[in-house]
């Protein structure tokens, strides 16, 4: 196949509609490099899969397969997880259109719009998803964007399935939250608050203490028999005072991600750090407080000051010292198909090649909250994988094939 085609046919996938059901059938991918993550490297081995879940992994010649089954032949080709990429706009930001596909942001009344929710505003047929598919990415979450003090919820889902709601990993992942630049320059030429950090803390303080309040009279209610007028952004902010979902916070320099910890600490949350990038200013508060790190986007020129120090040695700074790290392409910063090419670079600058693999596999699947699903090739997980035809990691590699549930959702053409 000529580059042209190989280039024309990333942009192809199965229609959200029209995939085949499989039934009950046994499938094997048999002779290839594959790459669980979490147990062995097996140089020639197979893969298992029935109903959308990986029934066994191992050398070659070694797996009993039922006669059967559906083989292929993978020699020649390196198999990995799904990628995941663990902070992404994609469907909510369309690239094509302009203000008809931009729903990222509600920047009107108010800059705290807890009651939104970014599902509500993501767009399935976006093309994006085929690109993703197309790099190996079959799992990401999608957030709204970082004018407001608070954004609304963020979501998890799969990159192709029947339809947006059965894509759905979660509907209601976290509370995307933004500390800096983004709020001040947004509201500053609106001539609201917040025009400084100083009124962005506070104005998500005020926040938190009227979910708290809410839901002491709430309860009060309840107790008494009474009736009592819900509101919906109280209600997602109350599950993360019960830490019952993360705050998903915006912060790329070190004094907003001080005060993101800070604010965090007050009143108990849990924390995912967002971009991150001075993070490694911060390592033993980031370890003391146990704060993952989606770092990123890295393949970024210093768009805003607070990105001067964007790079790629971070990450290695971060895994070194025991943060749990994952890669973000922050979709359509970098195009949602380049995460492989993301991991690559950290790889250039220090990371081991496994290491690369974790911070767009497993490790986005233990910030996301499911690793008990994705993120490694293990029995009983879901049959996401990708396949290429030679090192994931280099710039001569395809993917040449996604599956999705079992489902080959993307093939090279």
């Amino acid at each position: 196949m000529s580059p042209s085609k190989k280039e024309n046919a990333s942009k192809e996938r199965v229609p959200l509609d029209k995939k085949e059901d499989r039934g009950h059938k046994i499938y094997a991918l048999t002779g290839a490099e594959i790459h669980t993550v979490e147990s062995k490297t097996w140089k020639k081995g197979t893969i298992l899969w029935s109903e959308g879940k990986i029934l066994a992994v191992g050398e070659k010649g070694k797996l009993d397969i039922p006669a059967d089954a559906e083989v292929t032949d993978g020699a020649g080709l390196v198999i990995t997880p799904g990628l995941i990429d663990a902070h992404t706009h994609i469907g909510i930001l369309e690239e094509v259109y302009g203000f008809e596909g931009d729903d990222v942001n509600e920047t009107g009344d108010s800059a705290v719009t807890p009651e939104l929710r970014a599902v509500d505003g993501i767009n399935p047929y976006d093309p994006a998803f085929g690109d993703a598919l197309s790099g190996g990415v079959t799992t990401v979450m999608i957030a709204p964007g970082s004018a407001n003090v608070i954004g609304g919820s963020v979501c998890i889902v799969k990159t192709a399935g029947p339809d947006l709601d059965r894509m759905l990993l979660d509907a209601e992942a976290g509370v995307k939250a933004a500390f800096g630049e983004n709020p001040k320059r947004v509201y500053f030429e609106q001539k609201k608050m917040p025009t400084t950090r100083m009124a962005i803390a506070s104005l998500l303080r005020q926040a938190l203490v009227d979910a708290r309040d809410y839901g002491l009279k709430k309860e009060k209610a309840a107790e008494d028999g009474e009736l009592h007028d819900e509101n919906l952004g109280m209600e997602l902010l109350c599950r993360l005072l019960r830490r019952e979902i993360p705050l998903r916070a915006h912060a790329h320099r070190a004094d907003d991600i001080h005060t993101a910890i800070r604010i965090a600490g007050e009143f108990h949350l849990k924390m995912i750090l967002e971009h991150g990038t001075e993070a490694d200013r911060l390592i033993p508060a980031l370890l003391r407080d146990n704060i993952p790190v989606v770092i990123g986007p890295s393949f970024s020129s210093r768009s805003k000051v607070e990105m001067e120090q964007v790079g790629w040695r971070a990450v290695k700074s971060l895994s070194d010292a025991g943060v749990l790290v994952s890669l973000t392409t922050d979709h359509s910063c970098t195009p949602i198909q380049y995460l492989s090419l993301c991991a690559a670079m950290t790889v250039r600058y220090g990371l081991s090649w496994d290491q690369a693999l974790r911070t767009v596999t497993l490790n986005p699947a233990v910030i996301l909250g499911i690793a008990q699903r994705t993120g490694s090739l293990a029995p009983g997980k879901d049959a996401d994988f990708a396949v290429f035809d030679g090192d994931p990691f280099h710039y001569k590699s395809h993917c040449v094939a996604t599956y999705i549930d079992g489902l080959p959702v993307w093939e090279q053409n």
